[in-house]
């Protein structure tokens, strides 16, 4: 049987205080902050390139198709929350600023977080919240359906 040295004893120790560190630093809570922004992403092209759609898009004003102008040209938007889908972990201090962009009024609710607020064309939204809980919390502009939907998705913290 070998005999085990000082030496060998000492990196164990250092080994085990390093990889303990290491695990620690993994585990704790950060503090995070996103811009969500209140966008109406819109294509157009002329009849003559491409026929208007005879199918009509999902209910809701969160979808728009203007029909053609003088000119031929129509349109299609849709009313969206860019980035929308915020991951973050069990535990962490959270920041969103929503910034109103496309679209005069957004009513809008953070589900699970008790957060509900208007944002605004030219202005700015702040919420802070803990991560508390693991799950998926819908951000929903009550107005601008189906289409303006968003998540946080809070991951366990392992």
């Amino acid at each position: 049987m070998a005999r085990l040295t000082p030496i060998f004893f000492a990196a164990v120790i250092i080994g085990s205080q390093i990889g303990y560190v290491a695990v620690s630093r993994a585990q704790m809570p950060e503090r995070r902050f996103f811009t969500v922004l209140a966008v109406e992403p819109r294509g157009g092209v002329n009849v003559t390139q491409e026929a208007l759609p005879t199918e009509p898009l999902p209910p809701g004003p969160g979808y728009q198709i203007r029909q053609p102008d003088q000119t031929g040209r129509w349109e299609v938007s849709a009313y969206v929350w860019s980035p929308s889908q915020i991951v973050v972990n069990q535990g962490d201090e959270v920041t969103l600023e929503f910034v109103g962009i496309n679209g005069a009024s957004h009513p809008t609710e953070l589900k699970g977080f008790g957060k509900a607020f208007t944002l605004k064309r030219g202005h700015a939204m702040r919420i802070d919240f803990k991560a508390e809980k693991p799950s998926v919390y819908p951000v929903i502009c009550t107005t601008h359906q189906p289409s303006m939907r968003g998540e946080i998705v809070v991951l366990p913290r392992a």
